[in-house]
């Protein structure tokens, strides 16, 4: 008289391993891509970095020939004109009303063309602006 086997009740986990490491990898090479568009040297000065559980900020960046560029929208490497800075930051105000709004402003900027895209930003309705450096 033979035994009878029972059957074996295990989860094959290699395939969801592969998977998990290809995902790895498209996130490894995706991840350099979707850095900010517009190449913006910052000034190095130490200071206090955002909490983490802080929302993700709309970021008005402006460039050292003083154009300015949002990270929100269709095209973020294209400029934008001042009239067009205020009507996309209304509107995100207006849906979210807590989203912290940061100037990053090239180091060799005309001070002018930063102080004006806080006057922009006033303008848009932000009460609260804060300025995006580097560490040394």
């Amino acid at each position: 008289m033979g035994k009878k086997r029972r059957p074996v009740a295990e989860i094959n986990v290699v395939p969801y391993i592969d998977v998990m490491l290809v995902l790895l990898i498209i996130f490894m090479i995706t991840a350099p891509i979707v850095q900010q568009g517009v190449e913006i040297e910052l000034p190095k000065i130490s200071a206090n970095s955002l909490p983490p559980d802080q929302q993700e900020p709309v970021i008005l960046s402006v460039s050292k020939d003083g154009r300015y560029y949002l990270n929100i929208g269709d095209n973020r490497k294209k400029p934008l004109e001042s009239d067009d800075v205020v009507r996309r930051i209304s509107l995100v105000l207006k849906q979210k009303p807590q989203t912290p709004i940061l100037v990053r402003g090239d180091k060799d900027a005309s001070y002018g063309a930063v102080t004006t895209a806080m006057v922009l930003l006033q303008s848009a309705g932000v009460e609260k602006v804060g300025l995006m450096t580097e560490q040394p």
